[in-house]
């Protein structure tokens, strides 16, 4: 699990579009802290801060330390709104956590003993079909990554679930089946580039430059004028 970071907030008495633009103004960013049967939390933090903490990419599988004033809470930011044009954090809702806490999270997965792999070493392509996997874990011990064993994969193999470490404590959401993570693509041959080439010039000889159509509709007036 990754270290917490932690975010210095305000509390803020009123809601609504005109109370989040005059935050913004101020260089400020709109939340919420919810759940744990408490009453929710209207909160603004540092629009700067946000922004910066977003863009490491891991808001969502790790905690935050949030101080409001005198209160502590341990949250997990569980949505993030964004603008449609700039791409910054306009509102956060952050849920709160306990050890009993269970939740579904999307881990980034991570391949190992490519080294080992005789389809790697064939010069083979691993085709990743499933960056993340949602697994139910506790909030307070989400995992960094999932680890897949990719050692012994020949071409033309598939990479499943059951190849994962699952990390103690945490369950895929999918349980119905043992899913495709990843496939084994053997190279191509000789012949399949061959074949490819052949298939690409030839769609290529019915494409007519802007030249070729200019010199055409050039001969085509020429031939009107002698006609004449």
């Amino acid at each position: 699990m990754s270290k917490n970071y932690a975010f210095e907030a305000e509390k803020r008495d009123r809601a609504g579009k005109g109370v989040a633009r005059s935050l913004r103004r101020a260089g400020r960013s709109p939340a919420v802290i919810y759940g744990d049967n408490k009453e929710p939390v209207k909160i603004s933090l540092s629009e700067n801060q946000i922004n910066v903490e977003y863009n490491k990419g891991h808001m969502f599988t790790t905690l935050c330390d949030l101080t409001v004033g005198k209160d502590k809470h341990l949250v997990l930011a569980r949505d993030i709104q964004l603008h449609p044009v700039t791409d910054i954090v306009e509102h956060i809702d952050f849920l709160r956590v306990t050890k009993k806490t269970k939740i579904a999270v999307d881990i980034p997965v991570k391949f190992i003993n490519e080294d080992k792999s005789p389809s790697i070493e064939g010069k083979g392509t691993l085709n990743v079909t499933r960056y993340t996997v949602e697994l139910l874990c506790s909030a307070t011990n989400i995992p960094e990554y999932l680890e897949v064993d990719i050692e012994g994969k020949e071409h033309g193999d598939s990479v499943k679930l059951s190849d994962a470490a699952l990390p103690e404590g945490s369950t895929p959401v999918i349980t119905d089946r043992d899913f495709t993570i990843a496939t084994l693509i053997a190279p191509k041959t000789a012949e399949q580039e061959e074949a490819e080439n052949a298939d690409a010039e030839e769609a290529g000889d019915g494409i007519v430059s802007d030249e070729d159509a200019a010199a055409a509709e050039g001969d085509a007036e020429e031939a009107k004028s002698e006609a004449k």
